[in-house]
């Protein structure tokens, strides 16, 4: 076989549609380094970040860039949040766009190049520092994440399970997320698991979130909502600001708006 063409095979076997890789990456299976800058000068590898690189005329959609986060560089980034509710069909917003946003929680950081990676997604990253405001080990975290389904990856994509995607959401209310959509997307949580909820709930160290939680529950009733002790949580002291020009729920002391109450 000529060598263009084995190279060629062999570019088609390590780098499938859509993947990206690392030079390190391709070093580890098999190339060198110069057969690596020979698949460069014949633009059988196309660069996306010096030292990352895609396959000649592939596409790369948004979760092969989160694939490549997650497992190649072993980031903590999960998706998370509305993402994760979308993705598990527990939100009935439709997107106005094609291109999807896709929001990540975690500490560790991400690179300067994700947003120019794809044009089918713009990804936000989120620090879950707000929502532990404690010490919290990666696996008390990977505990409550779950896998997407991603082309023929054996893993698939981490992301946030509903109990844990709905908190993430409640963060983000007023600032990012309307007090009406997080009521609406909470009437759809009715099969969420009370055991995960209760170690969330002690684990995200958050007032507002531990307060909204509770009155949106409250609100719809949920059958799991008896299940929860929340003897062991700290709801702390004084009004919360929530929805502007509202009225206090003296319950959970945050303000809602007025058709509310």
């Amino acid at each position: 076989m000529p060598i263009d063409s084995q190279r060629r095979k062999n570019v088609f076997r390590l780098v499938p549609e859509g993947a990206l890789v690392s030079r390190d990456w391709l070093l580890d299976h098999e190339l060198s380094n110069h057969a690596i800058d020979n698949l460069l000068k014949s633009k059988q590898l196309i660069t996306v970040k010096n030292g990352i690189y895609k396959r000649e005329g592939s596409i790369v959609d948004w979760g092969d860039v989160v694939y490549f986060l997650q497992r190649a560089q072993e980031t903590d980034l999960t998706i998370g949040g509305i993402t994760a509710l979308e993705l598990q069909k527990l939100s009935h917003y439709l997107a106005l766009s094609n291109k999807r946003t896709v929001h990540l929680y975690g500490r560790d950081a991400v690179p300067g190049w994700l947003n120019r990676a794809t044009d089918s997604a713009n990804f936000i990253k989120h620090s879950l520092g707000d929502l532990l405001g404690q010490q919290v080990t990666q696996d008390q975290l990977y505990n409550f994440t779950k896998a997407f389904s991603w082309k023929s990856t054996k893993e698939g994509l981490r992301m946030s399970t509903p109990e844990r995607a709905i908190l993430e959401v409640l963060n983000e209310v007023p600032a990012k997320i309307s007090f009406e959509h997080a009521d609406e997307l909470m009437q759809g949580l009715t099969t969420l698991a009370p055991r995960a909820l209760q170690q969330l709930l002690e684990i995200f160290n958050n007032v507002k979130v531990r307060r909204l939680f509770f009155y949106f529950a409250e609100r719809q009733n949920h059958p799991w909502l008896a299940k929860l002790n929340k003897t062991t949580l700290d709801f702390g002291s004084g009004n919360r600001v929530v929805a502007k020009g509202g009225h206090l729920n003296k319950k959970y002391q945050i303000t809602v708006p007025v058709s509310y109450e």
